[in-house]
């Protein structure tokens, strides 16, 4: 099942099968391998659609026969009314029953195209994410974040409104336009001759505007999708963005790529108006000529008293001519969704028809490994990454790496040790060299299979938006065990999934193993062997759901140490030949790494072992040492032969090693010479105390009343965001209008024309009137010759007029909606970033489902005020003004007619509710797919290390189904009320000329009033059935602005005005004058205060992570905290940020609770480095100027000082574009350590009164770690710094340690202090210990 899979992948993404079909509209409608199901949507769609354009010129001769009855009546007093009045009842029952065809006709194809659009999306959408997945790493390094969330998001958005039943709506259209062609050439074969050239002449206009549709089109999505990738950027890091205020330059950065799209835009609409425009103008043009030639060849007929052409035959072509020419003019609005939609088809189609270089999906491509001993060979290998080709990594390495040995590589940050790690994974291609693996170059293997054996933990700890025990659990998809073989199939089912939501959903674990598969069992069990092995197990368990908790997005629910545990877990459960570790433990604490290495110790016998380390603790049992510096290989050799050379190794280890000198050597060497029993002592007299203190700790937190837990802040947000659908289309409207205030000249332009467009149709019926009438044969051949060029000549300037008011309409609102769209997506951006962690980590909340704000519901929300909206104006206005001329030409034969409009609206309305609800339902369900795949490209190295890409689909798959099945419902119900709008103006002309000519057999009307009076309601009536086919777009917008305007509702418009924020504003006002004071003060240190402080994260609120902490950190002082891995550290850092709020205590901050307040001026004085380095996808001098205070631009000099501070400089520099840099996305061409060091750097540069550190030197090499300590020593002085850390020897000049465990504080004291009285601590720094 697994090869019918891959064999599936590569079938549906073959690059040839794209080539040969090409990337233009019609390849769209069937591309990525649709099924038989397909081809007979299509195929019926088609059919059903020309069908539907028949009927309506055949009632065409019908109703040219009622002319030359009525004609005859009017001539012949002879005539009776009573033989007129039955042989239009006869024409009439016929119009009724082509209506009845009609309606079925158009229901078919408007289901059959909408069904085939959600198919053809639904493919795309899975062929678009196959080819990414199948793409090497280098492709994702130049691939900016928000791209994929444009491409899902958007472009599909827009390709299946330009695939779905505006399709058939398009073709019924043509048909009808062919079809009153060929009736035409029956009825009057010289006056159809003469007006066919309006055929090329529409042709010549689509391909001509479609050409700059689409080229304007796609230069604005691309911005778009820039734009997009910032945005995704900061709402995945929303923890720096809040730390260094960073939302105001994102913001700007955002702006400026959106002002580009903004450009375009207005461009695209200018084209698009001019090509409506030029629409109207052909089709009234044609009709003057048709009236001139029909009035030539009726005089003709007249003069010579012969039975030549009748006014009846005229009647029908120019009839047919003028309706069939209008009704084409309602693919005016959709001719600009097909170009959009080829356009975004065009952009998926490059990424889908991209051969990779390197394909870890393909099965048969490459020699297959069945085992592997594991011993591997550099020989001369020179590397540069794609994204950085001028900058060498790795220059001319040879290097031997023994089967089944343990092989360490150390050396300085960015010397291109985990490049080595790459490499062998085969995630990049050497540039020259080769790699040898068991004697074969790595290059003539299958991918899938070298992956497979190897397990991997990487550097940043990357886990996917899953349980734990999915997790883990995906280390097996790819396993080379031949007992693991028959857990692929439920490895990619939803089984595990199905396991872990009915878990946390509160099924009993035993129970629910017990009823599961054979497979899942074993899952089940080698999941918990492994997290075993990597010291786990025991947090798991201490967690609500076990295996089951969800870890969240990019696992932010675990703690640094908790989530590279679990990393460990994941390589280990496969149980690979070669197991490459790059900084495995960096996150752990000296406990849990301890008990990790004595694991891997064991595990790791017999296997081929590579350790990418900075603690030079975790290597000492390693065969061999290569020590790296510059790309090269400077060392190589046991531990205790380079120790012993006293060369580049033994400089760095004497560097970690140096923390002995500022303790008492006695007191050290006692605890480096320990034994394991002693350790072991330690650790229980730790693990009772814990267990004590959780005790207590849980005793007191269970005394909390309920009313205490109530009254914990809701998020910010929350309760707007559950009332979305309490706002009305009519308030999102009107709120809209609103924030378009600032281009009301625009608006009211647009208007105007609008108003011109709506009142030509009334223009045009007073003109049809009085031709027919004209015509008559009683008036004679001269009177037919002069009211023909008069009459010809007035359609001719209509179609002038016609022509401006359409440009002018379409172009200004197009200018508002783009600028709307602009102003929209700052203020929703602006909005986001506004709210806390707290909100955003609330209600399932993650980055892609959030950018669906900016992109899919922004673009949505311009329908209100765009070219949608002008069409609908224009529509009314048609209908109001054609129903007061019709009362004031005939009001007996109108206030009939008037009856039906109701029926219409009633139609059109209940097809508008429909959608709406479908929309509203379904929208977080599609955000939910587009945030799968998004967090897939950013953790695309983990799915290709683990071979994760068909499970990601799988994953991806499933999201779909639920909003497909109910889109199906949606399109059964919601085609009925189309089809009734539609069909339902057929009824009208039976009833209008049964009732009309009825008045004129009466002698109460003549026909030219009667001739008035059909065109200016049926056309009204018509255009009300295009106003109901663009209800899918207007019910689409109305629920987008609902939802983006709920979100600006809660972003700084509304919370700037509550009281706490006007007393901060108070309060700066107050100190204005002492504003120099205190810059010049900036020196003195913040104090922390922690006060008997409870907290449990939102999404796990039942897993108390604080237990009534008491903390003091004094003014300029530098304190630590220490302690296991998930004991809270990284929590106090979060709180003292505000990050979060306790449910119980406080934080004080300078003697102020910050958490009773709103305002966040605070953090201008505080820096923070966060555990987990990120970076912006912009330049090097950008992310590091993020650190600045606000509304300071920061020189160049002043960068490159906190550069040179944290060791980064000198890196920067040797880069061909220096400071200008791009970083890619989330910093990718960066090592960890370059990372962490950009990272520290942005913080030094705000120069802060505190400065918070959480593990910054885990990714660091020993020389980097020395000289930022001496650059803190020399920067810190006077301020209060608080550091997170695992590496004691890191904090041990600090003048109070605190040692955290389990949310408490249970020791506290200078490195001195604990050594001597703490067994945790003595137990850790004997572990870190280097020269035992």
């Amino acid at each position: 099942m697994i090869r019918n899979h891959t064999a599936a992948l590569r079938s549906a993404i073959n690059p040839r099968r794209f080539q040969s079909q090409g990337s233009g509209y019609c390849q769209l409608l069937l591309a990525s391998d649709p099924e038989l199901l397909d081809y007979g949507l299509l195929t019926v769609g088609v059919v059903a659609a020309v069908a539907a354009g028949i009927p309506f010129p055949l009632l065409g001769i019908l109703f040219g026969q009622l002319v030359d009855n009525l004609n005859s009546t009017s001539c012949s007093s002879e005539a009776s009314a009573s033989s007129l009045t039955s042989s239009v009842v006869r024409k009439v029952l016929i119009v009724v029953y082509v209506a009845i065809a009609n309606f079925v006709l158009i229901y078919v194809h408007t289901a059959c195209w909408s069904l085939l659009g959600e198919r053809l999306v639904r493919r795309l959408r899975k062929c678009y994410l196959r080819s990414l997945l199948r793409q090497e790493l280098a492709f994702f390094d130049r691939l900016p974040s928000g791209e994929v969330a444009s491409r899902l998001d958007s472009d599909l958005q827009v390709i299946q409104t330009g695939a779905s039943e505006k399709v058939g709506i398009c073709i019924s259209s043509f048909s009808y336009f062919i079809a009153s062609y060929i009736v035409c050439l029956i009825k009057s074969a010289r006056l159809a001759g003469i007006l066919f050239p309006v055929v090329p002449a529409f042709i010549l206009m689509t391909t001509v505007g479609g050409h700059y549709t689409k080229k304007y089109t796609s230069s604005m999505t691309d911005h778009i999708a820039s734009a997009t990738s910032i945005a995704a950027g900061g709402l995945s890091n929303m923890a720096i963005v809040h730390a260094f205020g960073a939302n105001a330059r994102l913001e700007t950065l955002f702006a400026a790529s959106l002002g580009k799209a903004q450009l375009y835009g207005m461009k695209k609409n200018v084209v698009s108006s001019i090509q409506m425009g030029c629409l109207y103008f052909i089709a009234y043009s044609a009709n003057a000529l048709a009236f001139w030639q029909g009035s030539k060849e009726i005089a003709a007929s007249v003069a010579l008293d012969k039975s030549g052409t009748t006014v009846g035959n005229v009647y029908t072509v120019i009839f047919l001519l003028i309706d069939s020419s209008f009704i084409i003019s309602q693919v005016a609005p959709f001719i600009q969704l097909f170009s959009s939609a080829a356009a975004a088809f065009s952009r998926l189609v490059t990424t889908i028809e991209r051969i990779p270089e390197i394909d870890g999906t393909a099965i048969s491509k490459g020699n297959l490994l069945e085992a592997a001993p594991g011993r591997l060979e550099f020989r001369n290998v020179t590397f540069s990454y794609p994204s950085r080709p001028d900058t060498i990594v790795l220059r001319d390495i040879s290097l031997v790496i023994p089967a089944n040995e343990h092989t360490a590589i150390v050396g300085l940050s960015g010397s291109g040790k985990s490049t080595v790690g790459a490499l062998i994974e085969r995630l990049y291609d050497t540039d020259s060299g080769e790699i040898i693996l068991d004697d074969q170059n790595i290059r003539e293997l299958n991918v899938r299979s070298l992956r497979g054996m190897i397990g991997t933990v990487e550097q940043s700890g990357n886990l996917l938006e899953r349980s734990i025990f999915e997790n883990i659990a995906y280390g097996l998809v790819n396993s080379p065990m031949k007992e693991h073989a028959g857990l692929r199939d439920t490895l990619l089912g939803p089984e595990l999934e199905d396991l872990a939501v009915a878990i946390r959903d509160g099924c009993n674990l035993a129970d629910k193993i017990a009823t599961s598969s054979e497979e899942v069992k074993c899952i089940w069990r080698l999941c918990c062997e492994a997290a075993t092995h990597a010291d786990a197990i025991d947090f798991i368990e201490d967690l609500p759901h076990g295996l089951a908790t969800a870890v969240g997005a990019e696992g932010n629910l675990l703690s640094g140490g908790q989530k590279q545990r679990i990393v460990l877990a994941r390589a280990l459960v496969r149980n690979p030949s070669i197991l490459l570790l790059d900084e495995a433990t960096a996150s752990l604490d000296s406990a849990s790494e301890r008990q990790i290495q004595s694991a891997l110790e064991k595990i790791t016998h017999g296997r081929t072992t590579i350790t990418i380390a900075h603690r030079l603790s975790t290597i000492k049992n390693a065969h061999q040492v290569i020590v790296m510096d510059m790309g090269r290989i400077v060392e190589q050799g046991k531990y205790t032969e380079l120790l012993a050379k006293g060369g580049a190794f033994a400089k760095m280890v004497h560097l970690q090693g140096s923390s002995r000198s500022a303790t008492p050597a006695v007191s050290l060497r006692s605890g480096l010479s320990s034994s394991d029993d002693t350790i072991s002592k330690a650790e229980t007299i730790i693990e009772q105390q814990t267990s004590s203190k959780d005790r207590t700790s849980q005793r007191s937190f269970d005394q909390q009343s309920d009313s205490e837990k109530a009254n914990t802040a809701e998020p910010a947000g929350e309760s707007a965001e559950n009332t979305c659908s309490q706002r009305s289309f009519i308030s999102s409207l009107l709120t809209t209008v609103t924030l378009a205030r600032p281009h009301l000249i625009w608006m009211l332009l647009g208007t105007c024309a609008a108003v011109i467009v709506g009142g030509t149709y009334s223009g045009e019926a007073v003109i049809f009137g009085h031709t027919v009438g004209s015509l008559s044969p009683c008036r004679g051949a001269a009177n037919i010759l002069t009211s023909g060029s008069l009459y010809g000549l007035l359609f001719f300037i209509l179609g002038i007029v016609e022509f401006a008011a359409n440009v002018i309409s379409a172009s200004s609102f197009g200018r508002v909606a783009e600028k709307l769209l602009y102003r929209v997506r700052v203020m929703s951006l602006r909005s986001l970033f506004y709210q806390d962690i707290q909100w955003h980590e609330s209600e399932g909340r993650s980055a892609g489902m959030l950018i669906s704000y900016i992109s899919s519901d922004a673009n949505s929300m311009s329908g209100l005020t765009g070219t949608v909206l002008g069409v609908i104006l224009s529509i009314i206005v048609s209908l109001v003004s054609g129903i007061i001329l019709a009362h004031i030409i005939a009001w007996k034969i109108a206030i009939v007619l008037l009856a039906t409009v109701p029926i219409l609206l009633a139609s059109g309305f209940l097809r508008l509710k429909i959608i709406a609800q479908f929309h509203q339902r379904h929208q977080k369900a599609f955000a939910g797919s587009v945030s799968i795949a998004t967090e897939a490209v950013r953790s695309m190295k983990t799915i290709a290390t683990f071979s994760l890409e068909q499970t990601t689909l799988h994953v991806f798959t499933r999201s779909l189904r639920a909003p497909y099945k109910e889109s199906v419902k949606a399109i059964v119900y919601g085609n009925f009320w189309l089809a009734s709008a539609y069909s339902i103006s057929n009824l009208i002309y039976a009833l209008a000329y049964y009732w009309g000519a009825k008045e004129v057999a009466n002698g109460n009307y003549n026909q030219t009033q009667f001739f008035t009076v059909l065109p200016a309601l049926l056309f009204s009536a018509q255009l009300c059935g295009q106003m109901f086919s663009l209800a899918p777009d207007v019910s689409k917008a109305g629920v987008a602005a609902a939802r983006v305007l709920d979100l600006i509702d809660i972003g700084p418009q509304e919370t700037m005005q509550t009281v706490e924020e006007q007393d901060e504003r108070d309060r700066d006002l107050e100190a204005a004058n002492n504003v120099v004071e205190k810059r010049l003060d900036i020196r003195r240190g913040i104090t922390v205060t922690f006060r008997g402080v409870f907290f449990s994260y939102p999404s796990r609120p039942d897993v108390e992570v604080l237990r009534g902490l008491d903390l003091n950190f004094e003014a300029g002082k530098f304190y630590a905290l220490v302690g296991p891995s998930g004991a809270g550290k990284s929590t106090i850092i979060s709180l003292i940020e505000r990050f979060y709020v306790p449910h119980l205590g406080g934080v004080k901050i300078d003697g102020r609770d910050h958490s009773q307040s709103s305002g966040v001026s605070f953090r201008d004085d505080i820096a923070l480095v966060p555990q987990q380095s990120v970076l912006f996808d912009g330049t090097v001098r950008f992310n590091v100027a993020l650190g600045a205070r606000p509304a300071h631009d920061p020189c160049q000099n002043e960068i490159e000082t906190a550069c040179r501070l944290a060791n980064i400089h000198d890196t920067i520099a040797s880069l061909p574009q220096g400071y200008e840099t791009p970083c890619g996305a989330s910093g990718n061409q960066f090592s960890g350590g370059q990372l962490q060091r950009l990272s520290i750097a942005r913080a030094l540069l705000r120069k802060p009164r505190l400065l918070l550190l959480d593990e910054p030197t885990s990714a660091l090499d020993a020389e980097s770690e020395r000289l930022l300590q001496e650059a803190l020593e020399r920067t810190a002085a006077g301020i209060t710094v608080v550091a997170i850390a695992h590496r004691l020897h890191t904090v041990r000049h600090a003048d109070c340690i605190f040692l955290i465990d389990a949310g408490i504080c249970v020791d506290q004291g200078r490195h001195e202090d604990l050594l001597a009285r703490s067994d945790w601590y003595r137990a850790s720094a004997s572990h870190q210990a280097l020269d035992r």
